[in-house]
């Protein structure tokens, strides 16, 4: 209702600004084009009395024009073709009267319909003003329109990433509930309660931040910590995470769980393949304008095809692709390559956005 009420009073501010503006301007040039004619001093006072005469009587065209714009067009034609006419001939009635009474000193016409002398000028004025009128209306028109679709786009555009990163949760809730489930069934309840909990946390995290927003990356960290600590209930020292985080990396904006699935599929095809446990990489630097993020393991060798990857039919990776096609366009890489000597290593370049609190730091 307050946008409502905003948008409807911004409207009303324009009309009366340009309708005083308009009027005025044409005040102005009258009076310039009066020096042609060498007038004397009190046609400046003609003038300004035939200015808001105009003003005046043009202010019930809008509202007329309002409602015109809601009937047919032949309707609507022939109305803004009337109200001109009519208006034209009161400007010019009430314009003669002035010229006659006050700068002619009381003259009187002889024949009444000299009142209308000079409708025509009065017409072409009223026309312009008209013209103006339905300019500015159609061009607010499309561009409340253009709004509108702008508006939609953007709804639907965020309602795309939402779905995106929300895809994510079924997908690791499904794999933590089946290695919870795997646990109760060894009778092994501590691990499982304690991986009750942590799972408990890492959702909590997951539901509360906006998919739309970008989150700092040490608070990425932090998440991802707890979601390695669910991973190393199962795994225990098989599991080796080496973080590699510049300090200056830490304040930038990524976009929340953007890692995760990465960090999942390193556990998923690395870490579990190996009988005695492997290593995850985790680095974060920057590069010029750039924020790079890498992940990587030791797991088997992999096959691999113009740089894409063959070990998984699951839906991180393409998730990944695009939920950052999604939020960057075109300005993003997302580079897939073996890693020396073996196993996988994954490399996102991202613009390096600063969230506010780092520059209050």
């Amino acid at each position: 209702m307050y946008q409502w009420e905003k948008w409807v009073d911004s409207r009303e501010r324009l009309f009366w600004t340009l309708q005083t503006a308009g009027w005025c301007g044409f005040a102005i040039v009258y009076y310039i084009g009066s020096f042609l004619a060498e007038m004397r001093s009190i046609w400046l006072f003609i003038i300004i009395l035939n200015a808001y005469a105009g003003w005046l009587l043009t202010i019930p065209l809008r509202y007329l024009y309002r409602w015109a714009m809601t009937l047919s067009p032949i309707k609507m034609v022939a109305i803004v073709i009337t109200s001109m006419y009519v208006i034209a001939l009161a400007w010019a009635v009430v314009k003669n009267f002035n010229n006659w009474t006050i700068y002619k000193k009381g003259y009187q016409p002889e024949e009444w319909y000299m009142y209308f002398y000079n409708t025509v000028d009065a017409l072409i004025v009223i026309g312009c003003w008209t013209g103006a009128y339905f300019g500015i209306k159609n061009y607010q028109m499309l561009l409340k329109e253009k709004q509108n679709v702008l508006k939609a786009s953007s709804m639907a555009h965020q309602a795309h990433i939402k779905m995106l990163r929300y895809q994510l949760n079924p997908h690791f809730l499904f794999n933590t509930l089946n290695a919870i489930s795997t646990l109760i069934l060894m009778k092994e309840n501590k691990t499982a309660g304690a991986m009750v909990s942590r799972l408990s946390d890492f959702l909590r995290y997951s539901l509360d931040k906006d998919p739309i927003k970008r989150v700092p990356l040490k608070q990425e960290i932090q998440v991802l910590e707890l979601y390695l600590e669910i991973e190393k209930v199962r795994f225990e020292d098989r599991l080796q995470v080496n973080w590699d985080i510049q300090t200056k990396a830490s304040t930038a904006l990524v976009p929340s769980l953007i890692l995760q699935p990465l960090i999942e599929n390193s556990i998923k095809y690395a870490i579990s393949k190996l009988n005695e446990g492997g290593q995850i990489g985790i680095s974060a630097s920057t590069f010029g304008d750039d924020l790079i993020l890498e992940v990587s393991d030791n797991g088997p060798i992999c096959d691999m095809s113009e740089g894409e990857l063959f070990r998984t039919n699951g839906v991180g990776l393409t998730n990944i692709r695009e939920r950052l096609q999604s939020l960057y366009s075109d300005n993003f890489s997302f580079v897939i390559a073996q890693n020396n000597p073996s196993g996988i290593k994954v490399t996102i370049r991202i613009p390096h956005e600063l969230s506010e609190h780092s520059f209050e730091n």
